[in-house]
């Protein structure tokens, strides 16, 4: 018997300064049985850096040939794909012949020595690469509730995320 996803609900008062994109967004997110609180915060976090009425979350680790998040166009070409953790050289390169703009999010403690390891052929391509602090990561992980209102305030490169009972300071810093 397969085990089912767990299913979160966030209302997210989103207020990105750098881009001047302000909005209310509810999100529904399944968390893959194999999936950690924290990457499913590290989602989350990439969503609101790059809100779009037409941004989507997609099956994410339940379909291996799609990115985390991404943003089609109405003739279905990828806009924009996102991934969030350590993907494979090969996999960027698929993400970068795939869509015109792609971005990675590592979030976690071995993200430093997998940028390391990348080949340096895979670090040029037309791709973004950021990394979330993981400390930070973890902790806003440990606030999360099944349903909640969270405030989303951006600029710069950090976030201040505020909960009912809770409230951090999130930053990310590019790695190319």
């Amino acid at each position: 018997m397969a085990l089912k996803p767990t299913i979160y609900k966030f209302r997210i008062s989103l207020s990105d300064l750098n881009r001047n994109y302000y909005d209310t967004v509810n999100l529904t997110i399944a968390q893959h049985p194999s999936e950690t609180l924290e990457r499913m915060m590290a989602r989350v976090m990439a969503f609101c850096l790059n809100a779009d009425p037409e941004l989507g979350f997609t099956k994410g680790l339940s379909e291996v040939e799609q990115p985390d998040i991404w943003q089609k166009s109405l003739e279905q070409d990828t806009l924009l794909w996102i991934d969030v953790g350590e993907p494979t050289a090969e996999r960027l390169k698929k993400a970068a012949r795939s869509a015109k703009q792609v971005k990675i999010y590592s979030f976690n403690s071995k993200s430093t020595t997998w940028w390391q390891q990348l080949p340096s052929k895979t670090k040029q391509l037309p791709i973004a690469f950021w990394q979330f602090d993981w400390q930070e990561i973890a902790s806003l992980a440990s606030f999360v509730e099944r349903t909640m209102d969270m405030s989303v305030t951006i600029t710069e490169e950090s976030a201040y995320v505020t909960t009912a009972n809770n409230e951090i300071e999130l930053h990310w810093q590019a790695l190319n």
